[in-house]
């Protein structure tokens, strides 16, 4: 659902009390916890029931489990209600909050609130916008910095998705799948690619494309814009931010970065790079996360760091610190000598490179991956490339389409991501149940293999099972004896 952006936005503290449709979503919750913070009155209300939903009334948040009107019979006119762009028009509380002629804010609007009156570091990009935001939180606060932070995922530092900090800082996860990055006026602003993606929304490449370019045109210009050289689409951004009267500070691997990695290696779980800016070597960065796109990652998020006038060394221990976030190459367990993990990734650029940091995990074992696409949309159009990035592991089940905001489309299904796997017929499976997944992934592991389960849906839910599985295979047999 679409909700527009009124012409003026409010602080949080004007408001009134904030009712969130949608509120144990990674968007909404991580924007209530803050106002909880500030001592607003919270309510909302989720589809199902979640820890997110517990922790949220821990803080003193008034949660519900369903949608009905009576949910918003106490807001007035002088209070608010935040929506999430998964609801839909005919949402009940939707409905009874404009009847009352209820103020209606989407996302975007509602973390504005409460990022005004902050010097803000925003951080897009078509990938790894969650990470780096992490990253750069992370590091900041290792430096002292203590800086607000909204982030689409759970730090594992903290479990939580989102602070309000003492300092000045508000680091903020700024998505464009719906435009939301265009509400934003940072101070600066980091942006990890641009690859296209969500074409239901933009349309066209152009379209989403374009959405950079006026992003970049809201950096305020006394502060700066990082970008990954690395990557073809940043680095177009970045002449256009030029050219438009923006600092910019290019990163990555490239000799003609402001700031380079170099030596990049990667060990099992860990990537060590050195870090140059402009010709001095700053000293070595150890991270305890694989895979070349967290290192161009957390370089970014460094020389964010750097350009806000921290330490090198304070900023690297932090990096250094780092242990992940939720669903990011997140480690489920191991049973049976069988490690499992999980990642969001859920475009085909997304794949590849968490598959690159999957293989320098396995080492000498296979990768057998469980990959759910995500939206009928985004698999019609990248679908044939999901499946060929998904040629890198040696075993795939391709789940059924995780439907999210769209309706079904019974020409558009996970057989086609898995028809076009580059692997031998035996090694790929496509199995439109649910509950047949883990079997088929637990059938063909074997002791230093390594199950990756990917994908923006309810796949996060197949690691648990697998690991059951997996330990009941281990179990002894009870022959009577």
């Amino acid at each position: 659902m679409r909700v527009p952006v009124p012409d003026e936005l409010l602080p949080a503290e004007a408001l009134g009390t904030v009712h969130f449709v949608g509120i144990g979503g990674a968007g909404l919750s991580g924007i209530a916890r803050i106002m909880l913070a500030r001592g607003l009155r919270v309510t909302g209300s989720d589809a199902k029931q979640s820890p997110t939903l517990e922790a949220l009334r821990a803080l003193g948040a008034t949660c519900h489990v369903g949608h009905d009107a009576t949910h918003v019979e106490h807001l007035t006119s002088a209070d608010t209600v935040v929506v999430s762009t998964a609801v839909r028009e005919t949402n009940p509380e939707v409905v009874e909050a404009r009847r009352r002629g209820v103020r209606l804010l989407p996302r975007s609007a509602a973390l504005e609130s409460v990022m005004q009156g902050r010097r803000v570091v925003a951080v897009a990009g078509t990938h790894g916008k969650t990470t780096t935001t992490s990253l750069l939180t992370v590091a900041l606060q290792h430096c002292g910095a203590d800086p607000s932070f909204a982030i689409g995922g759970d730090l594992n530092e903290t479990g939580s998705n989102a602070h309000e900090g003492s300092g000045d800082l508000f680091v903020a996860e700024a998505d464009e799948s719906d435009g939301a990055f265009l509400v934003y006026s940072p101070y600066a602003a980091l942006v990890t690619n641009v690859e296209a993606d969500h074409l239901d929304n933009y349309g066209t490449e152009e379209a989403y494309r374009d959405a950079f370019d006026l992003f970049v045109e809201r950096v305020d210009p006394a502060g700066f814009l990082v970008v990954c050289a690395d990557d073809p689409g940043a680095d177009r951004l970045a002449t256009v931010a030029t050219e438009r009267g923006r600092r910019v500070v290019r990163v990555g691997e490239r000799e003609d970065a402001e700031v380079r990695a170099e030596r990049v290696r990667f060990e099992g779980t860990r990537s060590r790079f050195e870090v140059v800016d402009r010709g001095r070597r700053l000293g070595e960065v150890t991270l305890q996360i694989p895979g070349r796109h967290y290192v161009l990652d957390a370089l970014a998020a460094l020389a964010c760091g750097l350009r806000l006038g921290h330490d090198f060394d304070r900023l690297a221990r932090g990096l250094g610190a780092f242990t992940g976030t939720r669903r990011r190459m997140e480690l489920k367990g191991e049973a049976g000598g069988v490690r499992v993990y999980d990642s969001y990734a859920h475009h085909p650029q997304e794949i590849s490179g968490d598959l690159q940091a999957a293989r320098s995990v396995a080492g000498e074992g296979r990768l057998l991956v469980a990959f759910q696409p995500h939206m009928v949309s985004r698999t019609r159009i990248f679908g044939e490339q999901m499946g060929v990035a998904l040629g890198a592991a040696d075993a795939v089940v391709v789940m059924d389409v995780y439907l999210a905001r769209e309706d079904p489309d019974p020409a558009v299904s996970g057989a086609l991501v898995a028809a076009t796997v580059p692997l031998p017929a035996a090694d790929v499976v496509y199995e439109p149940s649910w509950q047949a997944t883990a079997a088929h992934l637990v059938e063909r592991a074997r002791p230093g293999d390594l199950v990756l389960t990917l994908g923006a849906g309810d796949v996060t839910l197949l690691g648990p099972q697998v690991l059951e599985l997996l330990a009941e295979r281990e179990e002894p047999v009870d022959d009577g004896a």
